[in-house]
């Protein structure tokens, strides 16, 4: 790494090669550092929203993105076999009126050779352990020793953030209670090829949803998720809460992981001349898809402003970005708290909610609405 460039970004993952990329084309200096020696190519995050797509148009990378992911014009929630809820996005006011289904490796690939068109580059492996600042700048110190001075540091490395930690910014909120299991699989019967699916259950939620090569994503709350999800538990779970009268058979998994999910917020965005991004700025529930488009929305507004920052000397715009994302942020949270919720009633409740849903899923202004939320769109 050279000791000194206009902006240093601490992790590699999708919102910090966005930030990068941005930064790049508008002519500045920028650095990114990441702790793993080679980017971590499993699937992870696989749902881009159309605001997204939109957002990331000028970064030069959405025609490869959408060249590659499978387009899906519908979500479902449902309640085994009955659709209580079907949200239509191909009558969206967007060039994109669908979700787009990618891997989340893919996603950082496209970003990272676009970033290298620029001339960018990656250093790995680079561990932040400390990050000093001034009014000038600030400067990051690794476990090396070496140290690299930037006139704003991003943090975007994720949950367990060492720049935001290294700064002082709360991370307000919680845990779930459940844990969740996510696999990529291959399968037959039951579910679409080209829709996503939330069924909600007593047990709790699953969603399944479509990815390129014809595997499908799999994500479950449940108690105690296995470190690796095999066919037999992964087939439990859909026997459970997924279609009853065409059974989903599980015939392979490819890949498959468990996380437990935080709900928080940072307290503050920046710091003097650190400015946080992605998870590092927020955590939640997966139910929606929402996280990832989070981010990379994180990024886009990020990338304009730092540019604007140093071209004028002013950090107005910077806080411009903080009291922009972080209400979003906390939009995001809630909504996605409230689809976890309604997924994960008891069964005492489950007639009341699906009823509520089916009423609600008959006005065309809440399937709009909906619409609007899921795609991302509502926060342009």
């Amino acid at each position: 790494m050279n000791s000194t460039t206009d902006v240093l970004v601490i992790g590699a993952g999708p919102t910090g090669l966005a930030v990068a990329v941005s930064l790049a084309q508008q002519g500045f200096d920028v650095t990114i550092a990441d702790d793993q020696a080679e980017g971590d190519n499993t699937s992870r995050a696989a749902v881009v929203h159309a605001r997204t797509l939109e957002v990331l148009r000028p970064l030069g990378v959405t025609e490869a993105m959408t060249a590659r992911g499978i387009h899906s014009p519908r979500f479902t929630i449902r309640d085994r076999d009955r659709v209580l809820v079907p949200v239509d996005f191909t009558r969206l006011p967007t060039a994109y009126p669908y979700t787009l289904m990618i891997s989340q490796a893919d996603t950082e690939r496209i970003l990272l050779d676009r970033f290298e068109e620029l001339g960018g580059r990656v250093a790995r492996p680079y561990r932040l352990v400390e990050v000093k600042q001034d009014g000038e700048g600030a400067t990051a110190v690794f476990d090396d020793g070496s140290s690299v001075r930037a006139t704003y540091l991003v943090g975007a490395d994720g949950m367990h953030s060492t720049v935001r930690e290294q700064v002082g910014i709360g991370f307000t909120g919680g845990t779930y209670a459940e844990s969740f299991s996510l696999a990529d699989v291959r399968l037959r019967g039951g579910v679409p090829g080209d829709e996503v699916a939330l069924f909600f259950s007593p047990e709790g939620l699953v969603v399944v949803a479509p990815l390129p090569g014809g595997a499908f994503r799999i994500v479950a709350t449940v108690d105690e998720a296995p470190e690796r999800p095999g066919v037999a538990f992964v087939q439990k779970l859909l026997d459970e809460r997924g279609p009853a009268t065409d059974r989903v058979v599980i015939e392979e998994v490819v890949w498959g992981s468990r996380f437990r999910v935080h709900h928080r917020v940072a307290d503050a965005y920046r710091s003097g001349r650190v400015v946080l991004a992605g998870d590092a700025a927020h955590v939640h529930s997966p139910a929606g898809g929402q996280g990832m488009n989070a981010g990379l929305q994180d990024a886009a507004a990020l990338g304009q402003a730092l540019g604007e920052a140093l071209r004028t000397g002013s950090e107005g715009p910077l806080d411009d970005y903080a009291a922009r994302r972080r209400p979003v942020a906390e939009q995001v949270v809630r909504f996605a708290g409230q689809l976890t919720g309604l997924a994960t009633v008891g069964r005492r409740w489950r007639p009341l909610r699906n009823a509520l849903l089916r009423a609600l899923a008959v006005v065309p202004a809440f399937r709009r609405r909906l619409a609007w939320r899921l795609s991302g769109l509502v926060y342009r």
